[in-house]
């Protein structure tokens, strides 16, 4: 179960419960005692790095429309 902790409290003391999600505390964060917000430990998707990984590659690359091809000095030469 996660801690509670005001909002108040939270603006007080960010440094310290940041700390606690990066040690891997889930942290919920209430306002006038209602749940508004959860503060979770970061954790890189595997599956999202490497679509991410992907896309650079093919931006890199380049993709192939049928045109010409040509460089940056090509593009403004009149």
């Amino acid at each position: 179960m996660p801690q509670t902790i005001s909002a108040r409290d939270a603006n007080q003391h960010f440094s310290d419960i940041l700390g606690r999600a990066a040690q891997g505390e889930s942290i919920v964060i209430t306002r006038r005692g209602e749940p508004v917000a959860q503060l979770t430990p970061y954790t890189e998707s595997r599956k999202s790095s490497q679509a991410w990984n992907r896309l650079l590659g093919t931006l890199e690359a380049g993709l192939p429309l049928g045109g010409e091809s040509f460089d940056r000095d090509a593009l403004y030469d009149r």
